[in-house]
């Protein structure tokens, strides 16, 4: 198999591996973003099909706050969450609860994706 298709062959793949349900009328993933008390708690995040839901998480910065992360489906590639900026990356198995209690002592946007990059979202502490 020449390389060119092979390589088109893989980037198919990949984005078939991340697409979204087939159903065209699946509602698009919450855009808008979840604020955790100023006192601090938990944020749940569902991974499934349409990717993390909600995709922005606000903190305030010096509270303890717990992440709730949960794949609710194997139709996605979101089957584990990676936070490049803190090295953390920790598998999401099937239904189950997932906890990751992000640092919130210094302001700024950390980023979470899938994997492969494909889904993303971001905690924003202020």
């Amino acid at each position: 198999m020449p390389r060119t298709a092979f390589a088109l062959l893989t980037a198919t793949a990949l984005l078939l591996a991340c697409s979204r349900e087939s159903s065209s009328s699946a509602p698009p993933a919450s855009s808008g973003p979840l604020t955790v008390s100023p006192s601090g708690g938990t944020a749940a995040i569902t991974a499934d099909a349409r990717g993390f839901t909600p995709t922005e998480i606000h903190l305030t910065k010096g509270s303890p706050v717990t992440l709730l992360f949960t794949r609710t489906t194997d139709n996605t590639c979101a089957k584990e969450v990676v936070f490049p900026e803190l090295k953390i990356r920790r598998p999401l198995p099937l239904n189950q609860v997932v906890a990751i209690m992000p640092p919130t002592q210094v302001e700024g946007t950390y980023r979470f994706q899938c994997g492969m990059g494909m889904w993303e979202g971001s905690v924003v502490v202020r």
